[in-house]
């Protein structure tokens, strides 16, 4: 049995940078409105044409290859976690395995949306350990500005997401002690409506219902979330998942050397670190620059914290995410 590693990271995010103050202009709010709220001073917006969900990924994915020291060729699976793919299908893995010019290798798409690349990460993590795979790409990447409500009416929403991708190559530890020690994972569909994008979609509405109806009003094409809801459900759930997952290895909240959470809100980062008495060395958080970017938020504030210094061998690293589904998941890391 082995264990598995990461051995490079990489990032992309847009030029573009729409600050709080831009968005006041075409609704109605305000810089001290959205901070006070979320923690967010800007974040990064596609130009309509420059860049999409796969391209991003492929830009973050070069960077993490070469960090990792191997050949694009010596990647033997992808894993592509997001919510926004270029195409309704195929899904972006096979999209990045083509740009890339990688052999025929498996391709994989995870839609679990803010808990996406820890999910994508706990699959790449049993692939390597039972032996199958010996190097796995993981991409998280996100375009959210396409589909947002610019409006005063969509402003709870299209507030808080960027656009953004993070890249990490996995391989085979043979220190056992090293690496993933484990991941955590866990879904509570009775919620799945309190945040979600409902339409396009093949469930209660026919294809050619919806081009007959071309309602301008149709709010179905747009993400809906139940803030308060989803912010109390957050933070039991990042908890529990941390514990379990420090449990799980033997471990208490004192041997944590970096929480790296999912960016969903500054407010939620905060609370979880009061609540297990962190201090702000031991918390990554960049959300105030870019937004929540879903299954590219970790990997993104990941690369940021590797690239600081923030993380040093040997340090234990946690991982956690809580979104839409509702989803979560932990992965507790050695470095």
């Amino acid at each position: 049995m082995y264990n598995s590693k990461i051995i490079g990271l990489g990032y992309f995010v847009p030029e573009n940078v729409v600050t709080n103050d831009d968005l006041s202009k075409i609704m109605d709010t305000n810089d001290e409105w959205i901070q006070e709220r979320t923690g967010i001073r800007e974040r990064r917006h596609v130009i309509k044409g420059e860049e999409t969900t796969t391209t991003m990924g492929v830009k973050a994915a070069k960077i993490a290859i070469e960090r990792a020291g191997i050949d694009k060729d010596d990647i033997d699976f992808i894993i592509f976690a997001t919510l926004s793919p270029d195409y309704y299908f195929p899904g972006p893995g096979v999209l990045v395995q083509r740009d890339l010019g990688i052999k025929t290798i498996g391709a994989l798409d995870v839609r679990n949306q803010c808990s996406g690349f820890v999910y994508g990460l706990s699959v790449a993590d049993q692939y390597i350990k039972s032996g199958m795979y010996k190097n796995v790409l993981v991409i998280g990447s996100e375009v959210h500005s396409t589909g947002l409500d610019f409006t005063t009416r969509g402003r709870g929403v299209s507030v808080i997401f960027g656009d953004g991708a993070g890249a990490a190559v996995m391989s085979r530890e043979e220190d056992t002690k090293k690496g993933i020690l484990s991941t955590h994972l866990h879904s509570e569909g009775q919620h799945a409506e309190e945040l979600a994008v409902i339409a396009p979609g093949m469930g209660k509405r026919w294809v050619t219902d919806i081009i007959e109806e071309n309602d301008p009003n149709d709010v179905s094409y747009l993400p809906v979330m139940n803030g308060q809801f989803v912010f109390k459900n957050a933070v039991v759930r990042f908890s529990e998942v941390i514990v379990e997952g420090l449990q799980a290895n033997g471990l208490g909240k004192e041997d944590i050397d970096l929480l790296v959470p999912h960016q969903a809100n500054l407010r939620i980062s905060q609370f979880i670190q009061r609540k297990f008495e962190l201090s702000d060395d031991q918390v990554f958080n960049n959300i105030m620059k870019y937004g929540n970017t879903t299954a590219a938020s970790i990997p993104i504030a990941l690369t940021e914290a590797w690239e600081q210094g923030r993380i040093k061998e040997g340090d234990l690293v946690v991982l956690a995410a809580f979104g839409s589904g509702f989803t979560w998941g932990s992965a507790i890391i050695r470095w």
